[in-house]
């Protein structure tokens, strides 16, 4: 590209010192306007200058032309010319310095131009008035070389701070282009990278594609497998029936030869006769036959009527053996019998004829140090535990309408997420955040044992309905089946989600989880027999006391009640205001099975008539912050609920 010469002058072409490739034409394109513009303002800048300069050379030239004809004027003429001699050396070399302009031609000013332009003297002009207007002339041209002597300073100023400016431009390119060949350097590295990084996503592609092939295979293996796993889970549960129902109808024959061997031998005992010594005197013999005679028939009488009691108890000790073996039939047949979830209710078990539905509190305390997650009346109604986030269990007597400390529980090393008592009331069972499950024996504050083996936190543990094993929920998605009598894990299911509660009975578990779901697990074969989908992340599961629904808390502010003998949602419960108020919200039936009550996020207690669907009654008022978790006793008369901000409050109708 052509660029004007600074110095005004015809104008060069200048070559640009890089190539201009296409990535980087805009911004050296704006580098070469910008140097065309630079060169355009320098050279207007000098033009007056330079015509100003011209006309000073042209006058001091017309001055030494006038001055020749005189002898006394050769001093002035010597200045004249000197002057001239010196603007005009000290001017070229400035623009020769600043190359503001490429040629100038001031060899061409001739005497004759000179003469041309000054004014023609006349012979009448006196040699005085000559004289005075050279003096005048001089004088103006002295004054005129002063003032262009300041501008040339002037300019010899500017001219350096524009060789500063320029030299700046000059190292600012060069940095502009040392940065541009480090900029396509990268730009070389990324395209190599990008290739790479393109070959590399192909070849995943590739790999991709074909584990997803392998998937969609294996995933049509395991549909498969599944449908085969369930017509022989069918298989099994029907032949399992079959060799249950040939066990009754034999236990019931069995029975039935016994009941008639029972029968039999109760009639031989009859027919025997027995001596018993009843203990009186002997009577002495008399003359008077009659007498005698009434006496025996009497005694044959009484012992007719009373041989059957007698033979039974005394001459027949087989009998309780045979009963005894009646008895021992049943249990085992009720033990060999197919299991579902009713199979507790032929467990002993205490029964609340009619619970009371909380109405006032009783007693308001600070129970613990920090929140409490977790509540449990024990089995008689008598006491009560607690535990929370300060990694203790604290016990309760309950005396009056009041709680009373009455010891506690250590031995956790973080806080407690759910209490279980056994039947008993003596052994505690309790799940914590340090990613296991203690217990406890009640004379003692030290657990027994823990069960470790979950690698997240416990959520919730519980007791079987054998007492001997217990079966524990956690967030890494596994629940597992522990032996109590070795504290060894017998078994691991995984349930495919953050469990955050279960529920058991001899055969079944039941988890729930924060997929919205709740599964059925057959503990034997470890696998899901059912899901039942609900709304929200579930928080807690209940049990009836005659096990046939199970109550379930859920994240959408709702509670639900699954009828377990038809596998459906009984009822819905909700009520304005209710909010679950967290991920562990405890929701319980209450004794009888009446009622389910659960805590909400604004402190207040809720109850809710199972059998109508609707709101009995709102407790509120007492608690300052989320409801955790409530107990129901067995009794039916007290109820506690616990929050996060550590208040534990005691509730009746009295």
């Amino acid at each position: 590209m052509a660029a004007t010469d600074s110095s005004g002058g015809s104008s060069s072409p200048v070559k640009v010192g890089f190539n201009l490739n296409k990535t980087s034409e805009k911004w050296k394109r704006h580098i070469v306007l910008q140097l065309r513009h630079r060169d355009k303002t320098q050279k207007f800048m000098f033009q007056d200058v330079i015509s100003s300069y011209i006309k000073l050379l042209d006058r001091s030239n017309q001055k030494a032309q006038i001055t020749q004809g005189f002898q006394k004027e050769a001093l002035g003429r010597a200045d004249s010319t000197t002057i001239y001699t010196v603007f005009k050396y000290a001017f070229l070399k400035v623009l020769k310095h600043h190359k503001c302009l490429t040629k100038v031609e001031f060899q061409g000013v001739r005497p004759e131009i000179v003469q041309q332009a000054a004014p023609r003297t006349t012979s009448c002009d006196s040699k005085e008035l000559m004289l005075a207007r050279h003096q005048d002339i001089v004088t103006e041209l002295r004054k005129t070389g002063g003032e262009l002597a300041y501008q040339i300073v002037e300019l010899n100023q500017k001219a350096k701070l524009k060789d500063s400016v320029l030299e700046e431009q000059h190292t600012s390119l060069s940095e502009l282009k040392r940065r541009l060949g480090e900029v396509e350097d990268e730009w070389r590295s990324l395209q190599s990278r990008i290739q790479v990084v393109e070959g590399g996503n192909r070849a995943l592609k590739q790999t991709y594609d074909t584990l997803l092939q392998q998937h969609q295979e294996l995933d049509d293996k395991y549909r498969q497998e599944k449908v085969q796993g369930s017509e022989l889970l069918e298989d099994l549960i029907r032949v399992k029936e079959l060799a249950a129902e040939n066990m009754n109808h034999k236990n019931e024959r069995r029975v039935r030869a016994k009941e008639a061997s029972l029968r039999k031998e109760l009639a031989t005992a009859a027919k025997k006769a027995v001596n018993i010594d009843i203990g009186f005197e002997k009577a002495e013999p008399t003359d008077s036959g009659a007498q005698k005679g009434a006496f025996l028939g009497e005694e044959r009488l009484e012992r007719r009527q009373t041989r059957p009691f007698r033979s039974a108890s005394f001459t027949s000790p087989k009998i309780f053996d045979s009963i005894k073996e009646l008895f021992d039939s049943k249990i085992k047949k009720r033990g060999h019998s197919v299991s579902s979830l009713n199979d507790d209710v032929l467990l002993p078990m205490a029964v609340c004829v009619s619970a009371r539905i909380p109405a006032k509190p009783l007693h308001v305390l600070e129970a613990h140090e920090l929140g409490i997650n977790a509540v449990k009346f024990s089995p008689t109604s008598k006491l009560l535990a607690t535990g929370g986030t300060d990694c203790i269990i604290k016990l309760w007597d309950v005396i009056g309408g009041k709680l009373h400390s009455a010891g506690t529980l250590e031995g956790s090393n973080e806080g407690i997420t759910s209490i279980e008592f056994d039947p008993t009331g003596t052994k505690v069972l309790a799940a914590s955040y340090d990613k296991s499950a203690l217990f406890w024996k009640l004379d003692d504050s030290a657990p027994k044992f823990t069960l470790t083996g979950h690698s997240r936190k416990v959520t919730s543990a519980k007791f079987k309905s054998s007492f001997r094993q217990a079966v524990t929920g956690s967030a890494d998605r596994t629940v597992k089946i522990w032996d109590l009598q070795r504290a060894a894990c017998v078994k691991t299911i995984n349930v495919f989600s953050f469990c955050s509660d279960v529920v058991c009975s001899e055969y079944f578990i039941v988890s729930g989880h924060f997929d919205k779901k709740i599964r059925f697990w057959d503990s034997r074969a470890a696998s899901c027999t059912q899901e039942v989908p609900l709304q929200g992340k579930v928080t807690s599961l209940e049990i009836s006391p005659d096990h046939t629904q199970l109550l379930s808390c859920s994240r959408d502010e709702c509670l639900q009640v699954i009828d377990l003998r038809m596998n459906n949602i009984r009822k819905s419960f909700r009520s304005e205001g209710f909010k679950c108020g967290s991920d562990w919200t405890k929701a319980i039936f209450s004794p009888d099975g009446s009622y389910v009550t659960a805590g909400s996020s604004n402190g207040a207690v809720y109850v809710w008539n199972v059998n109508s669907g609707l709101l009995e009654t709102c407790l509120p008022e007492q608690h300052s912050s989320s409801v955790n978790a409530v107990s129901w006793s067995l009794s039916g008369e007290y109820v506690v609920s616990v929050d996060r901000s550590r208040r534990a409050v005691l509730w009746s109708d009295i």
